[in-house]
């Protein structure tokens, strides 16, 4: 959403808007785009944009246009987890990819969503809304299943307060039965989420935990609804689940690290 100008602010402050302007679906703007986006004066963003230019952080094409700069980009790889967590989960989403043949996705938890960090989509397969880089919804989502399950009862009063959008027919959008889905999730470390955020689309998915047991990343499988008995991917999908995570140091005798709050409600 477009931000409104706030006379004050300092310089740093509006070359982040700039900056966080770029998002999954928007890699590539034009002058009025940033303008629109940022709320701030034409002679502002082109200002500024300019001076990420020079340093690296932005790249102009010869039309005009604006695309995050590879030291930006450079700079990205850097975060964690998403560093750590992609080196240590590749190759076994490289092999759930290649078993069989149907999008495979990793998840983390970024505010009231899960962001995708690592995506391996199969061309073949069942079209769905997930792109890397991209957001899914907490609450009908496979990997934002897990994720909210092993989060504290406060994320998800906060996500039934934003609301449970009904993405498709199948959304489940009534807080005491995603309640129950989420206690299953926490007994057994799977979600299985059938057409709730795409239709056509089904998926199982899983937790991934750190050295401590804390569950850092879900993973999950996509697949066309009806083609594939779920049942038979859930061994596929949490053992991959438990190699990535012993491949962050955890180790079984760990366990699962509760959330910090109480669960009780």
């Amino acid at each position: 959403m477009p931000r409104t100008s706030q006379p004050g602010r300092s310089v740093s402050s509006r070359l982040l808007d700039v900056l966080f302007a770029f998002r999954p679906g928007h890699s590539r703007l034009t002058l009025a785009d940033l303008t629109r986006e940022t709320g701030l004066p034409h002679a502002t963003v082109r200002r500024l944009a300019l001076e990420l230019v020079g340093a690296g952080a932005l790249k102009r094409a010869p039309d005009g246009a604006f695309n995050v700069g590879i030291r930006l980009w450079q700079l990205g790889t850097l975060a964690p987890p998403s560093v750590p967590l992609r080196t240590a989960a590749l190759p076994f989403m490289d092999d759930l990819h290649t078993a069989l043949r149907q999008h495979v996705q990793l998840a983390v938890l970024e505010g009231t969503e899960a962001v995708l960090v690592e995506r391996l989509p199969a061309g073949n397969a069942v079209d769905d809304m997930s792109r890397l880089g991209g957001r899914l919804p907490l609450h009908c989502s496979g990997v934002g299943k897990v994720l909210l399950a092993h989060a504290g009862p406060e994320l998800m009063e906060q996500v039934v307060a934003q609301g449970l959008t009904a993405y498709t027919e199948h959304t489940v959008t009534d807080p005491a039965r995603l309640l129950e889905q989420l206690d299953e999730c926490r007994e057994t470390g799977v979600a299985v989420v059938l057409q709730e955020t795409t239709p056509g689309a089904d998926s199982v998915a899983t937790r991934v935990l750190d050295d401590e047991g804390k569950v850092v990343a879900a993973l999950s499988v996509v697949v066309s609804a009806g083609s594939v008995d779920l049942r038979t991917l859930r061994p596929a999908v949490v053992a991959s689940g438990l190699a990535v995570s012993r491949r962050l140091g955890w180790h079984p005798s760990a366990g699962v690290e509760e959330a910090q709050s109480d669960r009780s409600r």
